[in-house]
């Protein structure tokens, strides 16, 4: 155990201690196998829910945590910003089987480490882990040339908040309620959401948003 956090050449630690999260059973337990076959990694941690992160960290102090974007509870990107005020030393490896320019541009804005498709080969995954946990950033980059490409999101962040609760399918009553405004104040929202987006109607301002990874 003596090698623990010790660096080799270029900065990359000689043993790095991971913490999972993957709320699919076994999907988690197949990237753990995985992950345990590398010599110098260490599954320190596996969880299921995004509000079971940054205590399961603190628990084990990994170096890189290994989150799944989609998970119960809070969403990855938000527990990997709550993880980075937590515990800024561990740095953060984001999963995702969604290739949306505009979930990448959430995950940037969170500042996590690195940014990951699913369907990458398992030792682009091993050396992504690596690359993290000496610091530096990891793009998948045929994600990265799509973001680029990408328009940026239209929306400002309360008719993100309306879309979002629309898209659960709460009408404008319910919306109103939940965030302290008037209905009419809604449906102007819903107006400016539909015409920002060229969309055809409020379900297809969901689709749209959706599929461009605007809503979180």
């Amino acid at each position: 155990m003596a090698i623990k956090h010790q660096v080799g050449p270029g900065g990359l630690l000689l043993y790095v201690k991971i913490l999972l999260a993957e709320d699919v059973h076994m999907i988690r337990g197949a990237l753990v196998a995985l992950l345990q076959l590398e010599p110098d990694f260490e599954v320190v941690a596996s969880v299921d829910r995004g509000d079971a992160i940054v205590k399961a960290a603190l628990e084990t102090r990994p170096d890189v945590a290994v989150i799944d974007v989609d998970l119960p509870g809070i969403d990855g990107l938000t527990a990997a910003a709550e993880l980075r005020e937590q515990l800024p030393a561990c740095r953060t490896l984001i999963l995702t089987s969604l290739g949306r320019p505009g979930i990448l541009r959430r995950a940037l804005a969170a500042q996590v480490t690195g940014f990951l498709l699913k369907d990458a080969p398992p030792d682009r995954l091993a050396h992504a882990v690596r690359s993290v946990a000496s610091g530096q950033r990891v793009i998948d980059p045929q994600l990265a040339l799509s973001a680029w490409d990408s328009p940026e999101n239209p929306l400002s962040p309360r008719e993100i908040e309306v879309l979002r609760l629309a898209a659960q399918g709460a009408d404008a009553a319910e919306i109103a309620g939940c965030l302290y405004l008037s209905k009419g104040t809604v449906r102007n929202y819903l107006t400016a959401i539909v015409t920002k987006l060229n969309a055809r109607n409020r379900i297809d301002a969901v689709r749209i948003a959706d599929e461009a990874g605007w809503i979180p």
